[in-house]
């Protein structure tokens, strides 16, 4: 038996003694956060770690960007738990971390538990204690669980993916490929977003300056694996790579859970791309920040932080900071310059993203100049015309207010075009079919919308019309509904105005009298609050139009913005 063979019989010996030593283990299911985190510890992407950080390691990087053995490291990286499981664990103790399926991944050798302070995490990572502000305060406080465990980890497998399975290398098989196609010196490029020409011509500048290779590393993402904008994403970027010469640009996928915290975001991103084999990186002026590319916010960080924190670093870390010079298309050159040398003379296009956004919904020209035809031939089949996608109409307000009699107009009258499938979500329907061991409590009602949010998102997201119609008295609800079903395709609020005195008079049913009675606890308009939407598309009072009408103005309403045609 040879050495590798060896090796290997030894590390399979290894890993069935500690899943059976899993079995007498408390385990854990991680969510898809954490899945993203425990993959880059084992495979040693966030080398010098070999597991969560414990407490005092936390502290030291919190105040100093520093591992307690002077490393720098500007992110804390801890398991965070539920209070009930943390109650039930001591350091010294075993947890098994297992897949959202229960798959074993690891084994955790515990070091420390303890309750951190949110604010002042916050303060210290992203600058700021206000969820206001920054959406990664608010995935803090909302999101991340109340308590911490540190301690080092023996890892059995590392988490499972079927898609691209070819360009998902771990540091040791990207190191393997640089040294295989003979490059010594590569520059890492980290990216969520869609590239185009302008992106293409930025790289390559950045690459001839530094003279090395490129290594394109966009993030696979936290979304569910049915989420169809991740493949999209992924299969532009193999088009897009095929623009460059051969043998110059290589792609692989990265699982990071993104925390947006600008500097120290691109200084963490830093110390992993060196460990993935990268010599230089890439930094934009806005990196990390979480309204970059976003037109109606101003950025949160000051332009340049990120490109000056990495310097300041790049010797001790032992990669090179390379600023991203933005260029821009002139027309009367017919190319892309730095956006540096242009003069008042020069003639500047660009397309914005909402721009562009705008062109594929409504099937416009995307020029070349712009992007590549294989790119946008891919976004098209993506994000086809609002004409071709689906959308979800939710149509909210009082009981009696009309919501279901002009769901039911609708329903006929999409039928009749025959150009998608409909489905009518009635709350009385999903209320029998979908939710019938709910109450009427705050927090059953929210969770009875979400179900509802959740199958119109499916039927929008696979072409068909999903028409609503629930009570939905909560903000909150509706808003979870809008964000999730709008990654999908449209979405139409349509809030029935109609007054409380017009809906107690068509009470068919006499529910609003026996609520009055004190016989139904908890009903909408008279002993429970009904918060109407802030921004409806469309606002309908049926107490002054026919059924009839009141379609009709939410049909107007389609064809204006292309839904239909």
């Amino acid at each position: 038996m040879n050495d590798y063979s060896e090796s290997l019989l030894v590390h399979f010996r290894r890993s069935e003694a500690l899943k059976q030593e899993a079995l007498a283990l408390p385990s854990f299911d991680l969510n898809l956060r954490q899945l993203c985190d425990i993959e880059l510890l084992l495979n040693r992407a966030f080398y010098p770690l070999d597991g969560y950080l414990n407490r005092e390691d936390y502290q030291s990087v919190l105040q100093h960007m520093r591992l307690t053995d002077n490393t720098v490291w500007p992110i804390p990286i801890c398991l965070d738990v539920p209070d009930k499981l943390a109650a039930a664990l001591q350091p010294g103790e075993k947890l098994a971390l297992n897949d959202q399926e229960g798959f074993l991944l690891a084994i955790l050798t515990i070091s420390d538990i303890w309750q951190p302070d949110k604010r002042l995490e916050a303060a210290a990572i992203f600058g700021t204690d206000d969820a206001a502000l920054h959406p990664g305060v608010k995935n803090l406080y909302e999101n991340i669980n109340g308590w911490y465990i540190g301690g080092t980890l023996a890892g059995i497998s590392f988490p499972i993916h079927y898609d691209f399975k070819d360009i998902r290398l771990s540091p040791a098989e990207s190191h393997r490929h640089f040294s295989l196609n003979g490059w010594r010196h590569v520059i890492g490029f980290h990216t969520d977003a869609y590239l185009h020409c302008a992106h293409k011509e930025m790289i390559l500048k950045a690459a001839r300056e530094a003279g090395a290779n490129i290594f394109l590393q966009p993030v696979a993402g936290l979304d569910h694996p049915g989420n169809l904008d991740h493949y999209t994403h992924v299969r532009c970027y193999q088009e897009f790579i095929k623009k460059f010469p051969k043998n110059m640009i290589s792609l692989g996928l990265m699982p990071l859970a993104s925390r947006w915290a600008g500097p120290k975001e691109a200084l963490w991103q830093a110390i992993i791309k060196r460990n993935f084999g990268c010599t230089h990186f890439l930094v934009a002026d806005d990196h990390g920040d979480p309204f970059a590319s976003r037109l109606d916010k101003e950025n949160f960080y000051p332009a340049g932080e990120a490109q000056k924190l990495v310097k300041q670093y790049e010797a001790e870390i032992g990669i090179r900071m390379v600023a991203e010079e933005k260029m821009v298309y002139v027309e009367d050159q017919a190319q892309y310059v730095p956006l540096h040398a242009v003069r008042d003379d020069m003639k500047v296009k660009t397309i914005s993203s909402s721009e562009l956004q705008r062109r594929l919904e409504n099937g416009l020209e995307i020029p070349d100049w712009f992007s590549y035809p294989d790119v946008v031939s891919e976004l098209r089949r993506a994000f086809p015309p609002r004409s071709k996608q689906g959308f979800t109409i939710f149509i909210t307000g009082l009981s009696g207010s009309g919501k279901s009699t002009l769901a039911k107009v609708l329903m006929v009258k999409f039928l009749e075009m025959r150009d998608r499938p409909v489905t009518l979500l009635d709350g009385d329907i999903v209320r029998k079919n979908l939710s019938s061991e709910l109450n009427f409590s705050k927090e059953h009602r929210h969770l009875n919308i979400t179900r509802i949010g959740f199958v119109a998102s499916e039927i929008t997201k696979n072409g068909g019309i999903a028409l609503c119609a629930p009570i939905a008295p909560y903000q909150e609800s509706r808003q979870a509904n809008r964000e999730l079903i709008s990654k999908c395709g449209g979405y139409i609020e349509v809030y029935m105005a109609t007054p409380l005195q017009v809906c107690e008079q068509r009470d068919r049913k006499g529910l609003y009298a026996k609520a009055r009675a004190g016989k139904i606890p908890g009903f909408t308009g008279v002993s429970d609050p009904y918060t109407p939407p802030v921004n409806p598309e469309i606002t309908i009072d049926t107490s002054e139009m026919t059924p009839a009408e009141a379609a009709q103005e939410v049909l107007l309403y389609l064809e204006e913005k292309g839904y239909i045609r």
